[in-house]
């Protein structure tokens, strides 16, 4: 509340793992998140996009091996080898850093502990591309402070603003990307406690990547602002897509 100066939208595969943890940690608390995630490649921009439905036409309708496709801009851009997407899933997002994890990893470890205000939760994560146009998918696995009951932790979640529970196995019924790509929610399913870790908590949780993780969670930022008066009526919000 007391800075200013330029604030940051978080990273789209953070900020949708918030919206489903954020209830949990504010009941339960968190002491480890560990996370896996499927990533569309609007992520990457729409030169990725072209490149994924290009590379996937020639394997289709011209019978390239998906091996032999050439690939121009994933799994990251500049002077890094390049990798097809078709038929592919590229365990590498960004570029690595000191540590062998992605500049993506990172910024998931850092902007979840930066966000929540607690840097004594231990977050790992692993970011892959797969060849899906939008909305990005992640499985997730914590470890909370107090043990939390399953029915309550579903509960909390469907109550949450922007999260939208999806999550009755017995019809088959769980987040999905498809139904997620245009949607402002985020979206939680198969919620089920670990079968060893008696504070341990599994999940699945879809989110619009360009809408709750970019466009629409900037806007939310611009209307927090003005609904707490740090915004003066007559001065001008600039927004920077990267």
């Amino acid at each position: 509340d007391a800075h200013n100066g330029i604030i940051a939208c978080p990273n789209c595969s953070t900020i949708q793992m918030m919206v489903a943890l954020e209830p949990v940690r504010q009941k339960w608390g968190l002491d480890r998140i560990i996370v896996s995630t499927y990533q569309a490649v609007s992520g990457a921009g729409m030169g990725a996009i072209l490149e994924t439905q290009r590379e996937l036409k020639e394997v289709l309708n011209d019978g390239v091996n998906p091996r032999d496709v050439q690939a121009n801009i994933l799994p990251c851009g500049g002077d890094k080898k390049h990798f097809p997407i078709a038929f592919n899933a590229l365990a590498q997002i960004d570029v690595f850093t000191e540590n062998d994890y992605t500049y993506e990893e990172m910024k998931m470890t850092n902007e979840t502990k930066k966000i929540m205000e607690d840097d004594s939760i231990a977050v790992s994560a692993t970011c892959v591309r797969i060849p899906v146009l939008s909305a990005h998918s992640e499985s997730v696995y914590i470890e909370t402070k107090e043990v939390a009951p399953i029915d309550e932790v579903k509960a909390a979640i469907a109550a949450f603003p922007g999260a939208v529970l999806e999550d009755d196995v017995a019809n088959q019924v769980y987040p999905q990307a498809v139904n997620a790509v245009g949607s402002r929610d985020t979206f939680v399913g198969r919620i089920r406690k670990d079968l060893d870790a008696e504070k341990g908590i599994h999940m699945w949780v879809v989110s619009d990547n360009l809408l709750k993780g970019a466009a629409w969670n900037s806007v939310q930022i611009a209307e927090t602002l003005h609904e707490r008066g740090l915004v003066h009526p007559t001065s001008e919000l600039k927004f920077e897509l990267k």
